[in-house]
């Protein structure tokens, strides 16, 4: 009888220990351990508040990808007739009956809600521990960065009622660790003494110092711009780094005499964002990507938004970008982000629903730009991997991924520009024939080392190696994708510059319309990017994964969309 009675006792105490849960659910995210670096410390406080991000399954996520593509590839009845900010919510807002049942879910657990997105398809609710535990049959328990010290809140697993499969595309952050994207800290400064040199005037080689003066004359980009006011290129800012005016105008004084000295850029916070003014708090990275911006778009406006820490994704404020610029009417016509992180750090649900908001953005009209990232086929920066490692967002199909060329007649390829295949998103239709002509000619080469069905990157290049920029007073090279992105983000705004100056939209999803035309670029036929103990892809004639379709010609561009 006594051994009876303790039988019965530890049953009890292990259903105590067990939050409640529902009867009948399923696991929608499962990891085996805590990434390397984290160690378990102890259940997380009950009253300790979470807040959580749930993804609600949209409508019509088809819908909005088809009029995505309708929009943006050339040839189509609807070309450049970009849907508007009601015309995406439609499409992207879940159905009543998601909204009920997701609702009546939260409510009977006394979660309060609100809506992140206008469309309603991200919720974002504060609980405390023990309501999380409750509602997602979970324990949420304390983790330690071993590196940093710091501590953070997660589980490894967690579950939903079966009444919702289907209907919640994700909830976050629960098994997603705190991750910092590659970008901002990871550029490194080289000073020199452009400073000693007359205004304008083109360095000695490009392939030691390269400025705008450089990339007028590698891609004959024009130095006037019509400044349109509906054709705004935003570049993002994230991790503390900050944008200094008194850098930008000693950057337009030495390369671009010719606009205005009053040229600059306005800001947006959130997050808790700031963008200080002391030249010593200035961030290389967000100095970099303002002055090219508007350093070969000229008068075309750039606004800087810089994410705070305030952002409680732990994507860096990846969700709050685009929660904030969902909301935004008219969205940029160009978004120019030098940040990327490794794919396999993000689970799927999570990278799709990113992924989706960006097709969002594109089928409203805007250009997204992503570095490629700086590891060669070892990811977003160089490290020891058994196999190749690809880059997000550089691998969703919705934005446009930038590597990275060096030098002048010829370009080369950079050596540590990112490129390869996803193990999330599969090929898309614009850019399956001329990835098979490429895998066609690798062969059985690194065999199982990645995934040839997966999309492919990038899709374009341009400079990035030894880059002019101000910084802190002094002039001075920096390398990397981060280099090529807002190039071309400021390439492409001038393009739209003229496009809407004689009434016609900008180029939005650039994609379909790159691949079409690849006769247009300067194919990079040399270089390779190594990385995980290999030499890395091979540039080839055509497509490849190191430098994409090749490097841009202004004059081909114009006329391909559309320019006389």
């Amino acid at each position: 009888m006594a051994r009876s009675y303790l039988l019965l006792a530890s049953l009890i105490s292990v259903a105590c220990a067990i939050p409640n849960v529902e009867r009948d659910t399923f696991v929608h995210v499962r990891r085996d351990s805590a990434p390397a670096g984290f160690v378990h410390v102890g259940a997380a406080p009950d009253s300790q508040v979470l807040t959580l991000r749930v993804g609600v399954a949209q409508s019509n996520t088809a819908g909005l990808i088809d009029a995505l593509y309708s929009v943006s590839t050339p040839g189509s009845d609807q070309y450049g007739q970009h849907l508007s900010k009601e015309d995406v919510e439609a499409l992207t807002a879940p159905t009543e009956a998601t909204t009920a049942s997701v609702q009546a879910w939260l409510s009977s657990h006394n979660v309060t809600f609100a809506r992140a997105t206008p469309a309603g398809d991200w919720l974002k609710l504060s609980v405390t521990v023990a309501q999380a535990n409750r509602l997602l049959n979970t324990n949420f328990a304390t983790f330690k960065n071993q590196a940093t010290g710091k501590q953070t809140v997660r589980t490894l697993s967690y579950s939903l009622p079966t009444s919702l499969e289907g209907k919640i595309t994700f909830v976050h952050p629960t098994t997603v660790f705190p991750i910092q994207p590659f970008g901002g800290k990871n550029l490194v400064f080289k000073p020199n003494s452009a400073s000693k040199r007359a205004p304008d005037a083109a360095p000695q080689s490009c392939a030691t110092e390269f400025t705008p003066t450089c990339l007028q004359e590698l891609y004959g980009i024009p130095t006037t711009s019509t400044g349109q006011t509906s054709n705004v290129i935003a570049v993002s800012g994230f991790i503390d780094e900050f944008a200094n005016q008194a850098d930008l105008a000693a950057f337009l004084a030495r390369f671009r005499t010719d606009i205005p000295s009053t040229t600059t850029f306005t800001t947006q916070l959130i997050d808790g964002g700031t963008n200080p003014q002391t030249r010593s708090e200035a961030g290389i990275e967000a100095n970099l990507d303002t002055q090219y911006a508007i350093g070969v778009a000229g008068t075309v406006p750039v606004q800087f938004i810089s994410v705070g820490p305030d952002n409680n994704d732990d994507i860096a404020g990846f969700l709050d970008i685009l929660e904030f610029l969902s909301g935004e009417s008219p969205v940029p016509t160009v978004l120019s982000t030098s940040y990327s992180f490794d794919e396999d750090e993000l689970p799927f649900d999570l990278a799709n629903s990113v992924c989706n908001a960006y097709a969002a953005l594109g089928a409203q009209g805007t250009s997204i730009f992503f570095s490629s990232g700086d590891g060669g086929v070892s990811g977003g920066q160089s490290q020891s991997c058994t196999t190749f490692i690809p880059t997000f967002p550089s691998t969703c199909p919705f934005v446009t991924s930038v590597g990275a060329t060096s030098g002048l007649n010829p370009e080369v390829a950079a050596s540590f520009s990112s490129g390869g295949f996803s193990n999330l998103f599969p090929i898309p239709d614009y850019q399956a024939s001329d990835v098979s002509a490429f895998l066609a000619g690798l062969g059985s080469t690194y065999a199982g080392l990645f995934n040839s069905s997966g999309r492919a990157f990038p899709d374009i290049s341009a400079a990035g190696v030894d880059v002019e920029i101000s910084w802190d007073t002094e002039f001075g090279t920096v390398d990397g994708t981060s280099c090529s992105t807002p190039i071309l983000a400021g390439l492409f705004g001038l393009l739209n510059d003229e496009l809407i100056s004689v009434g016609k939209s900008p180029l939005g999803f650039l994609n379909p319309f790159l691949y079409a035309n690849q006769d247009i670029f300067t194919d990079i036929t040399s270089g390779t990017n190594p990385g995980c103990g290999t030499q890395g892809f091979s540039t080839e004639v055509g497509w490849d994964p190191v430098t994409g379709v090749g490097s841009p010609v202004y004059a081909s561009l114009r006329t391909a969309a559309g320019l006389t």
